[in-house]
């Protein structure tokens, strides 16, 4: 039974597939009126919030945070998917042929390029250009998009469950977060380090969704708790 469970784990996080959400028809209802502005965001299993409920997803709580703090925003739009690596992203992206600019723009993803063993240098390049793109899609607004570290998942009850090194997956975390937020500072865009926390699941299971593996709603309170501020500065700033 625990070999089916892990099977199943590892599926959620890196292979299945699981139905693409280009276009969320669930309505974020803004705490008060105002201009509505438009959120576009782009990732894997930890944008779309894999086993969790819509409306627990990081993206959902911001905009949910966002319209109470004055800032209405619109249902984001998501374009993620389980399993995906930055290249997968990028085609995504490409097929989904956006037109228009966005009011807040997201990027979380890397993880799947160190799970499946890739290089960190095609990483780089590859996240670079995601990150450029994103910036296009906030129309040149460097402080309208946001960019998330990738969490830590060998700390879950699924990473344990692996029989991997789960010090070698921190340190390849690590390596490819050092990467990301290099590249992000470097292009003056707004960076969120989540990780440490993500690794709090050592002490709160309650930081981890039903599977195992990805997180709950409550850990995406946090990362939507720790975005926050910055995401209200920059419509300040305009």
């Amino acid at each position: 039974m625990k070999i089916i469970t892990a099977i199943v784990s590892a599926c959620l996080l890196m292979a299945c597939e699981k139905a693409e959400v280009n276009q969320m028809n669930t309505t974020v209802t803004p705490v008060n009126i105002g201009t509505t502005h438009s959120y576009l965001a782009l990732g894997d299993s930890y944008t779309i919030g894999e086993a969790v409920e819509q409306n627990l997803t990081f993206p959902f709580q911001l905009a949910a945070k966002l319209g109470a703090s004055g800032i209405v925003v619109s249902a984001p739009k998501v374009i993620a998917k389980t399993g995906w690596t930055t290249g997968e992203l990028q085609s995504a992206i490409n097929a989904a042929n956006l037109k228009g600019t966005y009011d807040i723009v997201t990027l979380l993803i890397g993880v799947n390029n160190q799970y499946r063993g890739m290089s960190s240098e095609s990483y780089r390049t590859e996240f670079k250009s995601l990150l450029q793109q994103a910036i296009a899609f906030a129309g040149g607004k460097k402080e309208h998009v946001f960019v998330v570290s990738i969490p830590d998942w060998g700390l879950t009850p699924y990473g344990a469950s692996t029989g991997r090194d789960q010090s070698g997956i921190s340190a390849e975390i690590d390596t490819f977060n050092s990467i990301n937020k290099t590249e992000t500072l470097a292009m003056g865009v707004n960076y969120t380090d989540i990780t440490p926390g993500s690794r709090a699941v050592i002490n709160d299971p309650a930081l981890v969704a039903s599977d195992g593996l990805h997180p709950s709603g409550k850990m995406y309170g946090n990362w939507s708790d720790a975005m926050l501020p910055a995401v209200k500065a920059a419509f300040q700033q305009n």
